[in-house]
């Protein structure tokens, strides 16, 4: 990055504080969400953790964590920002350099970073390693962003870890023109937290872009680009292209590159940055990929074509072609970190990976929820995640009638997303979750009636109500069997229903 710093963004009117407010300002209760994931699952083996925490048993401990969540929710009404790493330099150095202590891989990309993350962490810890995982933003609490061993930080180590890095958060806030950031003081817990442990490899999601996202301060051994498509085009940039510049960042001397499917001008972007560092590149389709897959109950029977060879008989229980591909990337990259595929030619144990995949869980994403009616879960809020969620529930479900329940972002391409969806819901129920930057459900109805017509909208401003009429609406003339309902458009509005189908 240059050393010359851009211009600071007023707080009020700023569109970077506008997208990192919508997701990470949150209704405090929304934290509080109790629903455990009841994804179908089969041939698969246990969870690898609560991935659905809920609110700590002890009032105490609950408490100290609703003032540590309070204390980072805060930070971003108080201060100004612009899109730079000395920040949270400054607060790894005065750490220590906690994010040296242990390799890492290290995930960009539009879409499906988080499912490839969860994937990695499952296959690095079937082979007996600790792991860490950075993700966000959460869906329930704010815990989820950081795991040891597959499974959210307990809230007491959350709350200690926070209180143990306070004083360095103070010491460069105090020496900084603007204070840390929510996500920059998370980041900084998660590195210190890992170090802590210690894990033997953290998988670190980017939270935007990725030459100055806070995750940039680590060299990922491995660098994983999943699909760019178009999100966050007034930070990011409006083409392929301009995303993946930004997001090759995180490429490094050195580095092994996984490559996902991508766009022509961003595959050239990602394959020029790979040579100026010397990095090596392995592509989705060339050196890797899927050779086959075929629906399966609750799930899909994979193979995969790794950097080793082939992998048959992979039960991935999660639905959808874009599942399918998130494994084949995230096979590859555990193969890397392995070094399979430059100093070994082999494969990794296939029993083990099999067992790896068939526990993965990915909470929000073609996730169901409730029977009779089936009433389905995906976190989708731009179009290429619209369009995915769209062909995998067609393929895996089957659906004679399909209720979608969507409530967006202001912020976002609403009506191309609506337009994916258009084919498959026979209506819509437009509703608005809590954040205020939540789209209001008129404007969000407007829009849905030039894509629907109005005969096939309905309006209901409060998620319980839209939940209620849309499973009203799937239950008519006795369709149980073959009728379900979609929600959809907003992580936060699918952290809001698990909290409500789960109280039922």
């Amino acid at each position: 990055m240059s050393d010359q710093q851009p211009e600071p963004f007023d707080e009020t009117g700023d569109e970077f504080d506008a997208i990192v407010d919508a997701e990470t300002d949150r209704d405090p209760d929304l934290a509080v969400i109790e629903a455990g994931s009841r994804t179908l699952r089969t041939q698969a083996g246990p969870p690898q953790g609560d991935q659905a925490p809920r609110r700590p048993a002890d009032p105490e401990v609950d408490k100290a964590l609703r003032e540590v969540e309070q204390e980072l929710a805060g930070r971003w009404g108080e201060t100004k920002l612009e899109p730079s790493v000395s920040r949270i330099t400054a607060l790894m150095d005065v750490l220590g350099e906690p994010q040296r202590a242990y390799p890492s891989i290290h995930i960009t990309g539009t879409n499906g970073k988080t499912s490839t993350a969860r994937m990695i962490e499952a296959l690095l810890g079937a082979f007996e390693l600790r792991t860490g995982r950075y993700t966000s933003p959460h869906v329930q609490s704010v815990t989820e962003r950081i795991s040891l061993d597959g499974a959210p930080i307990d809230p007491e180590r959350f709350i200690a870890t926070y209180r143990d890095i306070k004083p360095y958060v103070d010491m460069v806030d105090a020496a900084q023109e603007y204070r840390l950031s929510f996500f920059e003081v998370l980041t900084g817990m998660a590195y210190a937290a890992f170090a802590d442990a210690p894990v033997d490899v953290a998988v670190v999601e980017v939270g935007m872009g990725g030459s100055w996202d806070a995750t940039n301060v680590i060299d990922g051994s491995v660098a994983v680009v999943t699909p760019i498509d178009l999100d966050h085009t007034d930070r990011l940039g409006a083409t392929p292209a301009a995303i993946a510049g930004e997001k090759a960042g995180i490429i490094k001397q050195g580095a092994t590159v996984i490559l996902a499917q991508q766009p022509v001008d961003a595959a050239q972007v990602m394959l020029k940055r790979a040579v100026e560092v010397d990095a090596t590149v392995a592509r989705e389709g060339m050196e890797f990929g899927v050779a086959s897959r075929e629906v399966a109950v609750g799930g899909q029977l994979l193979t995969l074509r790794g950097l080793g060879g082939e992998y048959e008989e992979i039960f991935l229980p999660l639905h959808g072609a874009h599942q399918a591909h998130n494994a084949a990337v995230a096979l590859a990259a555990v193969e890397a970190f392995f070094g399979i595929g430059a100093e070994h030619a082999r494969t990794l144990d296939a029993e083990t990976v099999r067992s790896a995949f068939a526990s993965v869980v990915s909470p929000g994403r073609l996730e169901v929820v409730r029977r009779s009616p089936t009433v389905v879960l995906d976190a989708a809020h731009n179009p290429a995640g619209a369009r995915a969620a769209a062909e995998g529930i067609t393929e895996s479900f089957g659906f004679s009638r399909l209720v979608g329940v969507v409530g967006a972002s202001a912020d976002k391409d609403v009506k191309a997303v609506l337009e994916a969806f258009e084919p498959i819901f026979t209506e819509i129920v437009v509703t608005q979750n809590s954040s205020h930057r939540a789209m209001d459900a008129d404007e969000l109805a407007a829009i849905a009636v030039e894509v629907f017509g109005d005969e096939r909208v309905v309006v209901e401003p409060r998620l319980d109500d839209a939940l209620e009429a849309a499973i009203t609406l799937a239950e008519e003339e006795a369709e149980y069997s073959g009728a379900g309902v979609l929600v959809t458009g907003s992580v936060i509005t699918v952290g809001e229903a698990r909290l409500l189908l789960g109280r039922g």
